[in-house]
């Protein structure tokens, strides 16, 4: 793809999720949901990235598998264009947040988006480490049960067997494509130092830095939110039997 190619589709993907968006706002939405509409877009339409990106991902490495192994060089238009759209998304998504959020409140993501934003804009621009951008997306699976749990408590469904199962899901999935993806990802970033241009990898470094980081505290967050609450919940129940 060309640089222009590259800006086209990058900026026709904020287009799109910001359409996206605008049609979830003229759809019905869960009464609970109404105190705060803006997320309940914002949420939806970040469900529907995740869905696409993360399918995506799954087939570049299917329709072309010799990229696996060769993350610096090898590429194909179709995981290109992956990553291209992705930072659209993340373009969008970010303004969204300014506009919509307190900084103070949205600073975490704010930062998460420009460090994404960066890495995807080198690989994008200098033709290289496509592949390492498109393992990085495999998290959005991960996402799009993260979201659908977003979107089960802003409804009010917090409480039903949906929700436990998409917990489970969302638990399992975590560990699988953020955690160990991530680790596999600093690792590769190690064992590859030499091959990795100094500005590269030091944005590389800190960028796996602060993401495995803020990954690993919303594990936490989650791990305590829907098992361990709910477990000291029932032992409450139990005693009170």
């Amino acid at each position: 793809m060309e640089l222009n190619s590259v800006i086209l589709t990058s900026a026709g993907s904020a287009v799109f999720f910001r359409l996206v968006n605008n049609a979830f706002g003229q759809l019905p939405m869960p009464e609970s949901a109404c105190k705060n509409a803006w997320r309940w877009r914002n949420i939806c339409t970040s469900f529907v990235h995740s869905i696409i990106t993360g399918v995506w991902a799954v087939l570049c490495f299917f329709l072309h598998p010799q990229m696996a192994e060769d993350l610096i060089e090898t590429h194909s238009v179709f995981s290109h264009a992956l990553v291209s759209v992705s930072i659209g998304y993340f373009i969008y998504d970010f303004f969204d947040m300014v506009v919509h959020q307190k900084l103070s409140q949205s600073w975490e993501l704010l930062f998460h988006h420009v460090v994404v934003i960066t890495c995807f804009g080198i690989s994008v621009l200098s033709f290289r480490f496509v592949g390492f951008a498109v393992v990085a997306l495999l998290v959005e699976i991960n996402s799009v049960f993260l979201h659908l749990r977003q979107m089960l408590r802003m409804a009010d469904l917090a409480s039903g067997t949906l929700y436990r199962v998409n917990s489970i899901i969302n638990l399992g999935t975590y560990v699988v494509f953020r955690i160990n993806t991530l680790a596999w990802m600093t690792r590769w970033l190690v064992l590859n130092r030499d091959n990795v241009p100094l500005v590269s990898y030091t944005v590389g470094s800190v960028g796996m830095a602060i993401m495995t980081a803020m990954n690993i505290v919303l594990f936490c967050r989650l791990l305590r939110s829907d098992f361990l609450k709910s477990s000291a919940r029932e032992g409450k129940k139990e005693k009170e039997m």
